[in-house]
């Protein structure tokens, strides 16, 4: 991916914190957009079917964690988990 093609969302070295299925399916999208991928270009190049990107991309909480890993992996992401900070309140 080219330092132009990161979303705005991940530009910043932090990254961008994930809560839900739903956050991380929109943030797949908005990267597979970013670098001019269609889902069914991912879901070729990730050996699953359509359906599955599609799935992903709507935050079903109920995928397989190694296909979705796989698939970050493939879009030039990873996780990473880090000690929740403590809340100002």
């Amino acid at each position: 991916m080219a330092a132009n093609d990161i979303p705005a969302a991940l530009a910043g070295e932090s990254g961008v914190t994930i809560r839900s299925s739903a956050q991380l399916g929109a943030l797949v999208k908005e990267v597979r957009r970013s670098q001019g991928l269609l889902q069914a270009d991912l879901a070729g190049l990730s050996g699953t079917g359509n359906r599955y990107v599609v799935d992903l991309e709507r935050g079903k909480p109920t995928l397989q964690l190694q296909k979705v890993l796989d698939m970050l992996d493939l879009l030039g992401l990873e996780v990473r988990v880090v000690p929740k900070r403590a809340s100002l309140s």
